[in-house]
């Protein structure tokens, strides 16, 4: 199904073609081992070379597993948050107490009943390896970790009112953990000291993920019974935020979407500085794939009736595609301004945020973004990819009807 969605569009379907045949490895480059220089703050802004190759791996594994446990225990916390069975006087002490939990070599929470309870049940394991840390780690992880815990115990029972609400509710659930990673990435001396400081920056590129999941959620959080569209705005549109769900709502419903759509667009001059201070190749991809994916799909769900009428994705030939060329900041550039000009074309004149949308797009024009389409890493033209569909086409309809063959055979001789 992925494939034929990708039928008009030669290089997500070849793209998408390499990447169910070889992985990932396929269409991410290798990572840049090639020795760097980088910017000192502390030598009054003079470059110094790196060290050998040894050292650099040592300090890209030491960071990247400390990564790994700051993920598993934000993991472990947010099912905490998530667990609707925990009463919640049970679940603010703990939420307020969790960060303590990583020096307590014995604790666990068998009694949950989220898909994702093993963090829980075999915390154990995960505060081991915490305790294994660097103590640099251990005291950004712990950091945030408490932080996290009490900005989610303040919304447990407060609904999300006005726009600075949202601000505060994604700053502790999204932009502390695009803090904490940057702290990270700082103190493994990936990338320089100011990625880690300028919290600021960090934090817009977490609310810019986590408005954007918002955004795009609504149908599946209603359902659910979870609201998180800040009542200032939507109030101005409907009595209820359930009512956008009604067919008779729906001119409503798609003017207050383009209005959240415009205010998360405000983050991205900062995604833009932001990625433009990373020297690392493993962590510039791991930072800027997720930022051009919400990009993306931010421009599928502007002014787009469907939000309130089932799922919005990008594609998955389009998602394959944006990790193979968003590799460098021109790069992610062009991405941007491909998907601002796919905004800016698709602005009802009519839409009472238009003149905000248009201005935000503005803004972001004017952080040296290219004017001319991106060019990807595959210099094909059109009429050899249109060969490559259409060969691939039959061939994957061979081995689909091969492997169901094949499957009908062994079962027969299981029988």
């Amino acid at each position: 199904m992925e494939f034929v969605k990708c039928l008009g569009r030669p290089e997500e379907f070849y793209n998408l073609l390499r990447f169910q045949m070889g992985g990932i490895r396929k269409v991410i480059p290798k990572m840049d081992q090639v020795r760097r220089a980088s910017l000192n703050p502390s030598r009054g802004g003079r470059l110094r070379e790196e060290a050998g190759p040894r050292r650099r791996a040592r300090r890209a594994r030491a960071g990247g597993h400390a990564v790994c446990i700051f993920y598993l225990v934000l993991r472990a916390l947010d099912t905490v948050e998530d667990d609707m069975t925990i009463s919640v006087e049970k679940k603010v002490p703990m939420l307020h107490n969790f960060h303590s939990y990583l020096y307590e070599p014995d604790w666990r929470f068998m009694e949950s009943k989220q898909k994702d309870r093993q963090v829980l049940e075999d915390f154990p394991t995960i505060s081991l390896e915490f305790r294994k840390l660097a103590e640099k780690y251990q005291t950004v992880i712990v950091d945030i970790c408490r932080k996290m815990g009490f900005g989610m115990a303040e919304f447990l029972d407060k609904h999300v009112t006005s726009e600075r609400e949202w601000d505060k509710y994604c700053h502790y659930v999204a932009g502390l953990v695009g803090i904490g990673l940057s702290r990270l990435f700082s103190a493994s001396e990936l990338e320089d000291s100011v990625v880690g400081e300028d919290t600021e920056l960090a934090n817009s590129m977490g609310l810019f993920l986590q408005k954007t999941n918002i955004i795009r959620d609504y149908l599946e959080d209603q359902q659910e019974g979870r609201e998180f569209w800040p009542q200032e705005v939507w109030s101005r549109y409907v009595k209820k935020l359930s009512d956008f769900a009604k067919p008779e709502n729906i001119d409503f419903a798609v003017q207050c979407l383009n209005e959240l759509i415009t205010n998360a667009l405000h983050h991205i001059p900062d995604v833009i500085t932001y990625l433009s201070r990373l020297r690392n190749q493993s962590v510039f991809n791991f930072c800027a794939v997720p930022q051009v994916m919400a990009i993306a799909t931010l421009a599928a769900c502007y002014n787009n009736q469907q939000v309130f009428k089932g799922v919005v994705k990008i594609r998955k030939g389009q998602a394959v595609t944006l990790m193979m060329d968003a590799t460098n900041m021109p790069a992610v550039k062009a991405i941007i301004y491909q998907y601002m000009e796919e905004i800016y074309h698709r602005i009802p004149k009519s839409d009472p945020s238009s003149n905000k949308t248009r201005q935000i797009i503005s803004t972001i024009r004017q952080q040296n973004l290219p004017t001319c389409q991106l060019i990807s890493r595959s210099h094909y033209s059109p009429i050899y990819l249109s060969f490559v569909m259409l060969l691939a086409a039959l061939s994957w309809q061979y081995l689909s009807t091969l492997s169901q063959v094949t499957e009908d055979y062994v079962q027969t001789g299981e029988h």
